[in-house]
This record gives structure tokens, sequence and C-alpha cells, in this order.
């Protein structure tokens, strides 16, 4: 009997739940149309932004031009993945080049980093936005460097969120990660359930015709052999 690991990493959507606080964030509206005792069944409308909850960032999100949610390579979003720890992480802390080269050393074929800071447990508050960690530029181009194709988070963003849209320097990290072809998955949860460095990724969003982004279901496998 297989003794592999799943663990789902993905915020549940609910009504009214929490957004970012910006009007090209919709409030997520979930209603019910069909009724048992009328209709003879169950639907919902649901009513939610291509950046509800835990999502894919598509380089066309910041890249005029670039590919979109449905264009996104899937043996990108499924594999191995590196998980890499800075929990418990205080806030605006900044990610620097020697904190992942400590961790991920000399680790060859890295195509996919989870970055876990264990930040959704500020879920549902403001600081879950205001005060997040997030990587330097240089991190940035690190990741870049060394052929990374995805980067997940259990933060919003990995942007400074004082560098963010209404500042001097509106959200550098999201353009330069983008315009590379690196595919950003955002809001993950859960990742304190991972026990091991080494997992299996699947991040699979909603395939959305010319998407900048989708609310994806993503999870991950630990395998009985992993580190």
């Amino acid at each position: 009997m297989s003794k592999d690991r799943i663990i789902d990493l993905t915020h549940p959507i609910h009504d009214g739940m929490m957004t970012y606080p910006r009007y090209w964030h919709p409030m997520v509206e979930i209603s019910v149309l069909g009724r048992y005792g009328i209709e003879g069944r169950e639907t919902r409308k649901l009513v939610l932004g291509s950046h509800t909850g835990t999502h894919v960032d598509a380089s066309s999100h910041f890249v005029p031009g670039a590919k979109t949610i449905d264009e996104l390579p899937l043996d990108h979003l499924v594999g191995p993945a590196q998980v890499v720890s800075f929990a418990p992480c205080e806030p605006l802390r900044e990610i620097q080049v020697n904190d992942l080269e400590t961790q991920l050393g000399r680790e060859e074929d890295i195509t996919r980093v989870l970055l876990r800071f264990d930040w959704s447990e500020r879920w549902g508050r403001m600081p879950f936005y205001s005060e997040s960690p997030y990587l330097s530029t240089q991190a940035c181009k690190w990741l870049i460097d060394r052929g990374v194709k995805l980067v997940g988070m259990d933060t919003p963003s990995p942007d400074n969120p004082r560098n963010l849209s209404g500042s001097e320097v509106d959200s550098p990290n999201h353009k330069l990660l983008l315009a590379n072809d690196v595919i950003l998955v955002e809001y993950l949860s859960n990742m304190k359930e991972i026990r091991k460095n080494r997992v299996t990724l699947i991040a699979l969003p909603l395939k959305v015709h010319r998407g900048d982004g989708a609310p994806a279901r993503v999870i991950v496998i630990e395998s009985e052999g992993s580190i």
C-alpha cells in the first residue's frame, strides 16, 4: 500500500472571503440558485476575480502580449518542487540571495520552488497584505538564472508590500519574474503540514481563455522515499 501523503495547499473559496483591497479585485459572492425543494437540485452562482484566493499568475498579468493562463505549459505546473522554509518569519522580511543559497545550495535542476513562511496563518487580517515577507530583486534574478520556472508562496506576492499599486515602483518582482516566464502561485495555505524538502507539486488553474490568472486547486504529494 502506498504511503504517499497528499497535502492540500488551497484556501477554500467562500462568500465574502478576503481579497486584495482594490476595485480590480472583486468581492467574492456565492449565492444559491437551484434548491432541492423547488428546482430539485442545488446549483450556485459564483462571482470572483481571476486572482481570488489560492491562484496562479500568468505572464500576461503584467506583461502585455505574454502567455495567458490557458497557454501555460502543464509540465511547469506539475512536477518535482523544492520546499524552502523561512518559518516562522517576521513581518516584512526581505529574502536575499544568501537565504536561498543556504537552503538550496548547489542543487541541480531546480524547476519549481515553494517558499514557506507560514504566512497563511495571518489570512483574514490586513497584515496578511501589509506586512508580508518578500523577495529581493537580486533573489528573483538568482531564481531566474537557476532556471526556475515556477515560484509558489503562502504570501500574497513576491513583492515588498510597500511597492505595489500607487507606489513609485509598482510590483517590480512580479514584472521581472513574469517577464522571464516564471509562473507565480500565490496565497498557498497549510504549508506547515509539509514534512519533506522535496515534493511533487500539482497546481492547476482554471483554464480561462486569455486569462491573466485563475484560482487553482494546489496540492503536493510527499513520497515515501523523498527527503
